[in-house]
């Protein structure tokens, strides 16, 4: 009996040392499909609370699903119109901002090489033209390949919001199997979820507003624009705000003499991420979402790995949603706290 325990315990271990790597392949394979499919449950996730209070009052689904369709549309257009102020300030961009780079990258790439001994390409390409060389194509085809991904997110949240995909269901038929398991899990990561995106959005939404102002303050140039890079940022949770201060500190040197000014301008980057991203948002965040640092960075550096940018941004959500399914069945708990 306990040599078949044991053998049966070996072929467990075995299955699941194959069933992992497959997982992983299956994910980033599929990821044109995994990547809609999740994003659009968590925006969908943020119309569920106010379509179920026009529910209690009477009002009819289909003019719930139409009023919710309505406004990402609203939002998506919103978001349009900023990124297409955003790219009209920079194609603006008047020579001599592109001169001042290009002697300021020199006058840098001369230091290096004086102190360190590195050796600098000397090219006398313009800088205009190596950035439409190495920037410009891979703009435009990542933009090109985002419309099919957005178009698919949509129709997935159409049919996430018209209940054509019922996550409650999912979770009754396929994880939980137990009516009033499937309800109570379905509105905890509901609840849980929604106040996540909704605080992760003003945060990011007054991290960008700060960084914009301060830019538009210290005369740096294309301050819509960076206001736009660090809310887009700051969703990627914990190196998002490293990156949204190190670029605008790194294109600032560029227009500015190392002086004060320069210091300050760092200094108060750095203060708006402080604020928003390590005092107000745990404040806003609570408890719940205590999630260990180290399973933070481990989540999302797999997720990265899986399905690059969006992965990151989704980790957090993605990380919330496991911790509360591990903690509905007994074998998964410590998990679940390890995770805490």
């Amino acid at each position: 009996m306990n040599t078949l325990m044991t053998n049966l315990k070996l072929t467990n271990t075995l299955l699941l040392f194959i069933a992992i790597p497959l997982g992983i392949f299956l994910l980033k394979t599929l990821s044109f499909i995994f990547i809609p499919l999740l994003s659009s449950m968590f925006i969908a996730l943020l119309f569920v609370p106010m379509m179920r209070k026009m529910k209690k009052k009477g009002i009819p689904h289909w003019i719930n699903v139409a009023t919710s369709i309505l406004l990402i549309l609203v939002i998506g257009s919103l978001v349009f119109f900023v990124l297409n102020l955003s790219s009209k300030e920079i194609l603006s961009t008047k020579d001599d901002f592109l001169v001042k780079a290009e002697e300021k990258i020199s006058h840098s790439s001369s230091l290096v090489k004086q102190y360190f001994g590195f050796e600098t390409a000397n090219d006398s390409t313009s800088l205009k033209h190596e950035l439409a060389k190495q920037y410009a194509q891979p703009a435009i085809s990542f933009l090109a390949g985002m419309i099919p991904q957005l178009l698919i997110t949509l129709f997935f949240v159409i049919l996430w919001l018209s209940e054509s995909i019922n996550f409650e269901n999912v979770l009754n038929k396929t994880i939980l199997k137990l009516r009033h398991s499937s309800v109570k899990t379905f509105r905890r990561i509901e609840k849980d979820i929604v106040k996540f995106l909704q605080v992760k959005f003003l945060i990011s939404l007054g991290t960008g507003i700060g960084t914009g102002i301060l830019c538009y303050v210290f005369d740096v140039s294309f301050p819509i624009f960076w206001g736009v890079f660090a809310f887009a940022i700051n969703f990627v949770q914990m190196i998002g705000s490293i990156i949204a201060v190190v670029m605008c500190s790194l294109f600032a040197y560029i227009e500015m003499e190392p002086s004060s000014t320069l210091l300050m301008f760092a200094l108060s980057i750095t203060g708006v991420q402080v604020l928003f991203g390590s005092i107000l948002e745990p404040i806003y965040m609570g408890r719940s979402f205590s999630i260990n640092i180290i399973v933070v960075l481990i989540m999302l550096l797999f997720w990265g790995f899986v399905w690059g940018v969006p992965g990151m941004i989704m980790s957090i959500p993605i990380t919330v949603f496991l911790k509360i399914l591990f903690e509905q069945f007994p074998k998964t708990k410590n998990l679940a706290r390890i995770m805490q």
